[in-house]
């Protein structure tokens, strides 16, 4: 089989690479110093605590969690026991087949999130969308709509 010829970027392509590169590594970043420095928490666990409010009134499967959030099931693991450390969530048997647990947010995971949610949403607008009018926002979520499906995994838009 004959190695296909590298089809290199050209100069308008580098230089959107390069704008892109520099957002994924520092979106993230100020992401975390903001949930650090406002409410005491890795990004990690406002993901895990925000997944667990979109269901408040069923406890959810670790591996439901890692699915969703699209992370290792061992990663979450460890997560999930310095948080249930923490009293961010509640961990029980599983009534219905016995062999696993269900995670629930408890009182305190709740009362955080509650006090995490305005801030981080006001670093994402302030980051984000305050600097997009409102065509620039459909532009960018029609491209990433086109973009996610080739990198793998679910869906984000479901």
């Amino acid at each position: 089989m004959a190695q296909e010829e590298t089809r290199w970027l050209n100069d308008d392509e580098q230089r959107l690479w390069r704008l892109l590169r520099e957002f994924l590594w520092r979106f993230p970043s100020a992401m975390d110093r903001q949930l650090m420095r406002d409410s005491n928490m890795q990004s990690s666990e406002y993901s895990v605590l925000a997944t667990l409010s979109e269901s408040p009134d069923a406890p959810q499967r670790p591996g439901d969690i890692a699915r969703t959030l699209e992370w290792d099931r061992s990663r979450l693991s460890h997560l999930l026991r310095r948080m249930e450390t923490k009293g961010l969530i509640d961990r029980h048997a599983d009534t219905r087949d016995g062999r696993g647990a269900l995670v629930s947010l408890s009182e305190t995971g709740w009362q955080v999130l509650r006090e995490a949610a305005p801030p981080h949403v006001t670093f994402v607008r302030e980051a984000l969308f305050d600097h997009l009018p409102a065509d620039e926002r459909v532009t960018l979520e029609n491209a990433l709509k086109r973009i996610l499906p080739g990198l793998g995994g679910t869906d984000p838009c479901k």
